[in-house]
């Protein structure tokens, strides 16, 4: 089941935008985003499968992760939304535009594309980094980033993390399912492309300037599946476009979400 946060009232007229996050994410990721857009939408944030408050699950699967999301958005019982998704988000956005394209309106990806991530050994060394962590030693939060300081040293992604840190009436533990996410990376990585899907409404393939995470190279894999995609790039942003660039990001969706949802 999963854990959904709902921003602004729900009226009449007024279109709801779903937001999904990134690896090791939570939805409230865009809750400044969701906040600015205000009162002319109304958002959901959604926090996926083995992240956040939603279910952990035994494997992970991309299309289940997208189906997922698509029953959790019809029990909101909005009609079609404005799908927004980030990077591990942004497939999974995809994988919903295409599978259920009834749901969607538009479709905001985010510094991803629609295939093999490039190298994941970045995040493989991430979530080795917090398995040192001896969660039952831990004194607080502050403790636990003096001790990633070293193996995690830029302050921005460290603080990123720990927000999946929390403290239950056993001790501290992790939101996300770090272990699971961890032995499946390669799933993480991949992009299972639906056979003969395509996805024929607005599209914006947001990417950030100083972000390899994507390249010009996919614009051919992103039209073949979203021929009205329209790729658009946020200077000064790296992969974290959205936090990285919070202004810049909020005018480009404002700008493109500005029609209303379709009968």
């Amino acid at each position: 089941m999963l854990h959904t946060l709902s921003i602004g009232d729900e009226v009449d007229g007024v279109p709801t935008v779903v937001f999904l996050h990134g690896l090791f994410g939570q939805g409230r990721n865009f809750m400044t985003i969701a906040k600015g857009l205000q009162p002319d939408l109304r958002s959901l944030l959604v926090d996926l499968p083995n992240h956040g408050r939603s279910t952990w699950t035994e494997t992970v699967d991309l299309v289940a992760m997208a189906d997922a999301v698509a029953e959790a958005v019809r029990a909101e019982g909005t009609g079609a939304v404005h799908l927004v998704g980030h990077s591990l988000g942004g497939k999974v956005a995809m994988l919903v535009a295409l599978r259920h394209r009834d749901l969607v309106d538009r479709l905001v990806v985010v510094d991803i594309a629609p295939g093999p991530s490039r190298d994941v050994s970045e995040f493989e060394q991430l979530l080795g980094s917090l398995a040192t962590l001896d969660l039952e030693a831990l004194v607080d939060r502050a403790d636990a980033d003096a001790q990633l300081q070293d193996l995690i040293p830029n302050p921005t992604v460290r603080g990123f993390l720990l927000q999946n840190l929390h403290r239950t009436d056993e001790g501290w533990r992790w939101r996300a399912n770090l272990t699971l996410l961890r032995r499946s990376l390669d799933v993480v990585g991949g992009f299972p492309r639906p056979s003969g899907a395509t996805f024929d409404r607005p599209v914006m393939w947001v990417v950030g300037e100083r972000s390899d995470y994507t390249s010009q190279d996919d614009t051919a894999a992103m039209r073949a599946l979203f021929p009205r995609a329209v790729r658009v790039s946020v200077k000064g942003a790296g992969h974290w476009v959205h936090s990285e660039q919070p202004e810049a990001f909020l005018a480009t969706l404002r700008s493109f979400l500005a029609a209303s949802v379709s009968p």
